[in-house]
């Protein structure tokens, strides 16, 4: 008797368990479909020999980013760092409300990220481990100003530094 019950109920279970399953994949499926693209990972720097063992301006690739109230901002700030040859990949507001210039690097004790902070009175340093070694600079209310006397170049112990290949170097800036 449970063994003819269980023949006859079967087929409607089975169909019912293997339509459950197809309305789940297809949910999958479009919800995947209609999902935005991820961005591409950021491409890993690139080890690359200083002459004299100093790192220029010139070999520095820098967004700005406006945190604060002030329109213009990162745009003046940008026409700064150009005219001290720094590489200005673009320029942005970024939702992070900002009051001081906090500098964004791959470790605070970066090349990199201790060359472009000379130019930012009262600037901070803050890690994020990032893998092409580019810089961001954020401004924001309480900015302090540009050194217009920083040095340019900075002398490098090991000769080398990782530094953004030269294709990696977009002109979208993303926000911090």
């Amino acid at each position: 008797m449970i063994g003819r019950i269980f023949r006859v109920i079967r087929t409607p279970v089975t169909l019912i368990v293997l339509l459950a399953a197809l309305v789940y994949a297809a949910y999958w499926g479009y919800t995947n479909v209609i999902a935005p693209v991820p961005p591409p990972p950021p491409t890993p720097c690139v080890q690359q020999t200083l002459p004299k063992g100093q790192l220029a301006s010139s070999q520095v690739s820098v967004k700005v980013f406006n945190g604060g109230n002030s329109r213009g901002l990162a745009a003046n700030v940008s026409r700064s760092l150009r005219g001290k040859g720094f590489k200005v990949s673009g320029t942005a507001n970024t939702i992070e409300k900002i009051d001081e210039t906090v500098i964004v690097g791959a470790g605070e004790n970066d090349p990199e990220v201790q060359l472009t902070k000379r130019f930012f009175k009262g600037a901070t340093v803050r890690a994020d481990g990032r893998a092409d070694h580019s810089v961001d600079v954020l401004v924001g209310n309480k900015y302090g100003g540009f050194n217009k006397s920083a040095k340019t170049t900075l002398a490098v112990e090991s000769g080398t530094v990782c530094l953004p290949a030269p294709e990696t170097v977009s002109a979208s800036p993303t926000p911090a």
